[in-house]
């Protein structure tokens, strides 16, 4: 009987130390979806469409994100008008602009085709950001490190406005200095990258690899081709998320031949 007993607690004690060992896995990719590379790390250029006040953000984000082992990003002269900020394919253009009272801090525009990211966009809105409390830096470090977060195959890990921070800019929160930070990815973000960049591409069942960055051209160029013009939040197709207050928070418009083009949207807390 002793030798039952102690059997029994020993179990339950391995269950616990497995349980907790599990919860702390990151899990907050969204679907399969990754760029294409054949190196590890693997460089992706940031395009700069910003106005001089967001450029510490920017500086900011690709130093934070280059703390990856499998993700090294650069900047690079950006490849569109801000207030259109159309895809180039093989990159993710960043812009900002005052958009209006869309309801949105910030947004990711990403085309998939298949499983890989093909190019990506990201609108930070000014309309919110030239007035308090959204008017500071901690305010426009946040939401650009989770934009470029979610164009890299992040999702959130957490989408409640009111509650204590997670300290990673892949939550939400009504105030990205906390108690603790939002304003940077955390040790989960940079384990869940590593998770999705553990392999390379072009030798095995996913061949294709990430298309060099081309100019865009025409109306609604997305990277895909399609003539859509993603600006318009009609044209965003299905919502497939919602945050914690039912928000719409994640669309997806399926454009064909396993050509995706999905928009991530930072609403304005409530």
């Amino acid at each position: 009987m002793k030798f039952r007993i102690g059997f029994l607690v020993a179990v339950a004690f391995c269950a616990v130390i497995f349980f907790a060992s599990n919860k702390v896995e990151a899990d907050h990719q969204w679907g399969n979806y990754h760029w294409a590379s054949t190196s590890n790390p693997d460089n992706l250029l940031l395009g700069n469409n910003l106005s001089s006040q967001w450029y510490p953000s920017f500086v900011q984000s690709i130093s934070d994100w280059n703390a990856s082992t499998v993700i090294g990003v650069s900047e690079t002269a950006g490849g569109t008008r801000p207030r259109q900020c159309r895809i180039t394919a093989g990159r993710i253009e960043v812009c900002n602009d005052s958009y209006g009272n869309t309801g949105w801090l910030g947004i990711a525009g990403i085309s998939v085709s298949g499983t890989h990211i093909t190019g990506a966009y990201v609108k930070l809105n000014d309309t919110y950001y030239n007035n308090p409390p959204y008017n500071t830096a901690p305010w426009r470090n946040f939401v650009m490190c989770q934009e470029i977060g979610h164009a890299f195959g992040l999702d959130h890990q957490d989408e409640a406005f009111n509650n204590t921070n997670f300290g990673t800019c892949m939550d939400y929160t009504n105030d990205p200095v906390g108690p603790p930070n939002n304003e940077h990815p955390d040790g989960h973000d940079y384990q869940q990258l590593e998770l999705i960049y553990n392999h390379t591409d072009g030798g095995g069942g996913d061949p294709t690899p990430t298309p060099s960055p081309t100019p865009c051209r025409g109306r609604g160029c997305n990277g895909n081709g399609a003539d859509i013009d993603f600006g318009d939040s009609r044209e965003w197709g299905q919502v497939v998320e919602r945050d914690d207050s039912g928000r719409p928070i994640l669309y997806v418009r399926n454009l064909g031949n396993g050509k995706k083009h999905f928009t991530h949207v930072f609403p304005v807390p409530e």
